[in-house]
């Protein structure tokens, strides 16, 4: 039997703890970091390769392949937990106690581990309950319950507020001689000069400049240099001693990844996250002890050979709390998770080093629900929509627990600031005691008199209309541009619905048009929303509402001879209370995102608001496009 009342807790960060069930993927990991409380789940990734008899028995070679580039630095893997299956619970929990135990082993090959405590979770058919179990690496078999867990409120914030990243961007061109007529000899000589590569990072010559990476600050800190001489290959990371205040202020050598995190309101999630950039230089233009003239070795070939240059382009993240000194920085997280990206990349190059040389490069993204960057390797010699880069999404997805019919991982996805507008600027709450529901995602906005246009007074529709194709492009389902009002009514001259004279107008458009022309410019298609009167659209609240958290499309409201552009509701199921969140087109200044939202040109409306004044006119009848999420990833 498990002991009980030990004092442990488990405190779960990770907004979905129990990813979508599958048929076939019972296990799945769970991930922590070094520099959280020991049993603190920060995210859980689904195993994906098992044994082919027994779903709860991992091929340990095929997930150490996915997980060494998939979870970066800073994040490790703290236990494993086993989804609908019904039966013993202790038995069960050994069971994902063991295989994580034994990932850690194969994926941490080399590293000083030591003990360490294992998390085991178990939940059933019966529901989403998790029960949870820790052991000791020394004594796996000896299980303990624990009955605490802690979910954070905040999750982002947890994480966030106290670290930053690290980024280093290394490319390698990487020379194999090998002879001519002996193929087989190849991979050896590829694998050698690999191993040669990995030992460069070990070398004490080698040399690392840390600097802050802000680019709308003028006050940055000086940059800082640490040698590999320096460095501490030894230690484990566990056993590092975070500096405190009065360390750093007793020893003015002692600096820390706080050093390069400005003084601003904390980070909230990645994107706000402070990051130091990483540059790695080999320094070997030592001064020799005695004066040596140059020495140029001539060392002809026996035979006949071939030269193959590989082409690393290297471009690692790392997560660091902000007390971790910059040399464990280094030594504990950054070569260690260029080490990983090289051996991942050698391993998929070996797979056809004779027959091509494929393109390959990293890429690094933070989807939804997940609260730590991850890092997918992709072969950019298959396009994105083929078959094999399709399917390498689409497993990434199931990993991950992402849904399956949006494009969340795409090149494009990547890690980057967006130049949009964020319903962040917009006062966040309307309506008492209402639940807010909004587009999901970035989009621009398209308005009145933009890129020197004049469409006053009739381009209302169509400017609803780039807002929401900016939509569709800035969530990477279509590369096309944001269409002209000319492209827009070539398009529905094309498709037949106007006369060639309509092309070169000013006629208006409506939601029906709208919807024509994003099926034949994207292939989207939309549902049309009739109301009767503009009093009644309150009603249709709880409808919208279910529109924006199952597709989150920006919709267009057109009415009478207005058009707006709805971005979410705020809605009290009880009271009946609501407000919308329009994007209006009928502005005409400039793009200042202060006056904009100051002017209430996006913002919070009452359909009734404290005056008694109707935002939406009780004559006139509406027309609302629903556009759908096309089904892709």
């Amino acid at each position: 039997m498990p002991s009980m009342n030990n004092g442990k807790s488990i405190r779960v960060l990770c907004p979905k703890l129990i990813l979508p069930r599958t048929n076939d993927e019972p296990l799945q990991w769970l991930i922590g970091s070094p520099f959280f409380p020991q049993f603190t789940i920060v995210s859980t990734v689904r195993c994906l390769h098992y044994s082919p008899s027994d779903s709860l028995s991992p091929d340990f070679s095929k997930e150490v392949d996915d997980l060494r580039s998939l979870i970066i630095r800073g994040f490790h893997v703290i236990g494993a937990l086993i989804t609908g299956k019904n039966g013993d619970l202790v038995q069960l929990a050994k069971q994902a106690i063991t295989a994580a135990s034994k990932l850690k082993e194969v994926l941490y090959d080399g590293e000083n581990l030591g003990n360490f405590d294992v998390i085991g979770g178990v939940s059933g058919l019966s529901g989403d309950e998790v029960k949870f179990f820790v052991a000791n690496s020394g004594n796996l078999m000896n299980v303990e319950v624990v009955e605490c867990v802690l979910y954070e409120e905040k999750p982002e914030n947890y994480v966030w507020e106290r670290g930053c990243l690290l980024k280093c961007e290394l490319p390698i061109k990487l020379p194999v001689y090998f002879p001519a007529n002996n193929d087989s000899d190849a991979m050896g000589r590829f694998l050698h000069a690999n191993e040669a590569l990995a030992t460069m990072f070990r070398d004490p010559q080698l040399t690392f400049i840390l600097e802050a990476l802000d680019k709308f600050s003028d006050a940055l800190p000086r940059p800082v240099v640490v040698r590999g001489s320096e460095l501490d290959f030894q230690t484990d990371i566990s056993d590092i001693k975070l500096l405190d205040d009065i360390a750093k202020k007793s020893d003015g050598k002692s600096l820390c990844c706080s050093y390069f995190c400005l003084e601003r309101k904390p980070a909230v999630d990645v994107e706000s996250a402070d990051t130091i950039q990483v540059t790695v230089l080999l320094n070997k233009s030592i001064i020799s002890p005695q004066s040596v003239a140059p020495v140029a070795e001539y060392c002809p070939a026996p035979e006949e050979a071939i030269l193959r240059v590989v082409d690393y382009k290297l471009e690692v993240i790392c997560y660091a709390v902000k007390d971790l000194p910059l040399s464990h920085a280094v030594s504990k997280l950054m070569i260690p998770a260029l080490l990983d990206q090289l051996t991942t990349m050698k391993n998929i190059i070996a797979r056809s080093f004779l027959a091509q040389h494929p393109q390959i490069r990293p890429y690094h993204f933070r989807p939804p629900g997940i609260l730590h960057p991850i890092t997918a390797i992709y072969e950019l010699s298959y396009g994105e929509t083929e078959l094999k880069q399709v399917e390498a999404r689409r497993s990434l997805h199931l990993r991950l627990g992402l849904p399956s019919d949006r494009p969340l991982l795409r090149v494009a996805n990547a890690l980057k600031v967006a130049k949009s507008i964020s319903n962040e600027g917009v006062s966040s709450k309307k309506v008492s005691g209402g639940l807010m529901s909004l587009v999901q995602g970035s989009y621009e906005y398209h308005h009145y008199l933009q890129n020197g246009f004049d469409d006053s007074g009739w381009g209302c529709a169509y400017r609803s209309l780039q807002t929401i194709i900016s939509w569709f492009r800035l969530q990477h389902y279509t590369s096309i541009d944001v269409p002209t009002h000319r492209e827009i009514q070539e398009a529905l001259v094309e498709i037949g619905d106007k006369d060639p004279s309509f092309i070169g107008s000013r006629e208006w458009i409506g939601a029906i048009e709208l919807s024509y022309v994003l099926d034949k410019l994207l292939g989207v298609t939309c549902k049309v929303m009739n109301v009767r009167s503009g009093a009644e659209l309150p009603e249709k609240c709880r409808e919208l509402a279910l529109h924006f958290e199952n597709q989150g499309t920006p919709i267009m409201i057109g009415g009478g001879v207005l058009a707006y552009t709805l971005l979410g509701v705020d809605y009290n199921d009880a009271s009946g209370d609501c407000a919308f969140l329009i994007l209006d087109p009928h502005y005409t200044g400039g793009e200042d995102l202060k006056k904009i939202v100051n002017g209430g040109w996006c913002g919070w409306k009452k359909a009734i608001d404290s005056k008694g004044k109707s935002f939406f006119l009780a004559d006139k009848f509406y027309n609302l496009l629903l556009p759908q999420r096309p089904n892709m990833v």
